[in-house]
């Protein structure tokens, strides 16, 4: 569905795409797991009035050509072929492109050629300047946003949004101080771990018409007791407004360390908390800087949380260096046999802009290197690399094995059953089934992809 203001003579049209990626692959291949392009909405509510703003989103639209004074493309790897096709399409119609979003902030010079202007981090501190710009004439080649404070955030227009979305979004902080191997967030959001004023998101909360959330910070509960005390401000505001939402969130294992934090964020409509594991042997975790999970006790945790009436959503990367056929049958078991509630498996994907990406470029241990028409390959279900002790056709076959197991129909309601029992809540793990149904979804359409 399109939807747009209403034309006025002296307006310009700004349109904004959300491309999609290789159909039916990856997290993507349901729209359960799918969820707004939050930073599309941005860009929108930064847009003077006199533009009229389509956006299409290729998660439920077909794209059609519709005419256009400027567009706007949100680039993610596993979509950048996607994005660069559409871009041409205006292009070649002499219609300028902006391409942004953490694709092209890691790869800009790539972005260069398919784009008139690219915008490398955070859009909001530059598109004003951009559009001042774009009228002028003179729009230039690179933007490059900056790691601002958060207050005064701009509230997405997400009357733009298709309504088909199940999860609303809200973006509370930014930032990560951890830096590890695989992920590219602390080059795109900074190290510094910024907060938005705690009224200020209440504000917003109370503006989205979904009873569903999805809290997108990368860890919702940050980094030290004053983090901490901030969120817990933060459920404790939407209890006093009476902001009835359920929702879940991201999060670092010391979620499960504070009762206060634990029982404010269940009483504010917590039912699922997502937490990176990733592996369990602390030389896994030291490799990848890891590191504040090696002082966490998992089991106590996951207690803690469940006594909460909250499920945990497990999330495990099979592929690391220190990985053989017995250590990936090791992890499976322990997910199988322990407390985990839902079950995400990715195959450890070296992204742009990530040290593991400069890494096994370097040592020439990619085996997709035709880019950008191999980013596609790059969605963390797809073995891109060369495994350091084991053959990749061996842990292509074991990996699919285990998780074939693993999102059995069989365990999934085993651990439905399990999950009602310790949070003594329904909700909750209906919540947590449903969240498996979806993964083993995404995994089943993902196997057409696997070359055996």
């Amino acid at each position: 569905m399109i939807m747009e203001k209403k034309d006025k003579k002296h307006n310009k049209r700004l349109i904004l795409i959300n491309p999609g990626g290789r159909a039916n692959s990856g997290l993507s291949a349901s729209r359960q797991s799918m969820f707004p392009p939050l930073g599309l909405g941005i860009i929108a509510a930064l847009t003077p009035e006199n533009y009229d703003i389509t956006l299409i989103d290729e998660n439920f639209d077909e794209f059609e050509y519709i005419d256009a004074d400027l567009v706007g493309i949100t680039v993610l790897t596993s979509a950048a072929v996607r994005a660069y096709e559409l871009s041409e399409k205006y292009r070649s119609c002499g219609v300028p492109v902006v391409l942004g979003g953490i694709h092209v902030s890691m790869m800009p010079d790539e972005a260069d050629r398919y784009a008139d202007a690219v915008v490398c981090g955070e859009a909001e501190t530059v598109w004003r300047q951009l559009i001042s710009d774009f009228e002028n004439g003179i729009l230039k080649s690179r933007y490059n946003g900056t790691h601002e404070d958060l207050s005064g955030t701009v509230v997405p227009r997400r009357d733009l949004f298709h309504p088909g979305y199940n999860f609303g979004t809200i973006q509370t902080s930014r930032g990560c101080p951890m830096n590890c191997n695989f992920c590219s967030v602390t080059v795109f959001n900074g190290s510094r771990y910024r907060q938005r004023p705690v009224n200020e998101v209440l504000d917003e909360l109370e503006t989205i018409p979904q009873k569903l959330i999805f809290f997108i910070d990368d860890n919702i509960v940050g980094y030290g007791r004053e983090a901490e005390g901030r969120a817990i401000a933060l459920f404790k505001g939407m209890v006093a407004r009476g902001i009835r939402k359920s929702w879940f969130c991201q999060a670092s294992v010391n979620f499960g360390s504070n009762p206060e934090l634990l029982k404010w964020a269940a009483e504010s409509g917590c039912r699922m908390v997502f937490i990176g594991l990733e592996a369990l042997d602390e030389s896994e975790l030291s490799a990848m800087n890891k590191k504040m999970n090696i002082r966490f006790e998992y089991d106590q945790a996951f207690k803690n949380i469940h006594r909460a009436g909250i499920a945990v959503l497990g999330a495990f990367i099979f592929g690391t260096d220190s990985d053989t056929e017995k250590s990936i049958v090791e992890k499976t078991r322990y997910i199988e046999c322990n407390p985990i509630d839902v079950i995400q498996i990715t195959t450890l994907t070296p992204l742009p802009g990530t040290r593991l990406f400069r890494e096994f470029r370097q040592t020439e241990r990619l085996i997709y290197t035709d880019f950008p028409s191999d980013w596609m390959h790059y969605d963390m279900t797809e073995l891109t690399f060369e495994p350091a002790k084991i053959s990749s056709g061996e842990f292509i076959r074991i990996n699919i094995l285990c998780q074939r197991r693993l999102l059995g129909l069989l365990i999934l309601v085993r651990k439905f059953f399990s999950t009602m029992i310790k949070t003594r809540s329904v909700e909750t793990a209906l919540w947590a089934f449903n969240s498996n149904l979806v993964y083993r979804k995404a995994f089943r359409l993902g196997l057409k992809y696997v070359n055996l």
